[in-house]
């Protein structure tokens, strides 16, 4: 099944976090790890980038905690954590942290990956404090 999220560039992304894995591209070239998905390396344009598997650990560099709900779809949620994380292999994404103690989170927290499928039908990683 093809979530609403997914496009050519993507689909080894979206192939694993369904599987429960966080992927990555990195350059045969140049070695940079790259998020999000594209066709070519951010660095140095050479376009064969290959799919790596993380560690799925990180760091929080920064992070927001979100009170008023954006969109009726949402107001369910609120407080929730929207955080900025380094991960190990170098990129960096913007998150949800999740579980019970997100709203405790400080910067340099360490997270692991989580994977939780919204209503839509797309498996996207999230994070949990570690």
């Amino acid at each position: 099944m093809t979530g609403s999220l997914e496009n050519g560039d993507s689909v080894a992304y979206w192939e694993g976090a369904r599987d429960g894995r966080l992927m990555f591209q990195k350059c045969g070239a140049c070695g940079t790890v790259q998020f999000p998905p594209r066709f070519h390396c951010a660095s140095c344009w050479e376009e064969t980038p290959e799919w790596i598997e993380s560690t799925g650990r990180g760091r929080v560099e920064s992070f927001t905690v979100v009170r008023r709900a954006p969109l009726p779809e949402f107001r369910d949620k609120v407080p929730y954590v929207v955080a900025a994380v380094r991960v190990e292999e170098g990129p960096r994404m913007i998150t949800n942290l999740v579980g019970e103690d997100a709203l405790g989170v400080r910067i340099g927290d360490e997270v692991r990956v989580t994977f939780e499928t919204n209503a839509q039908g797309d498996t996207l990683p999230q994070f949990k404090r570690s």
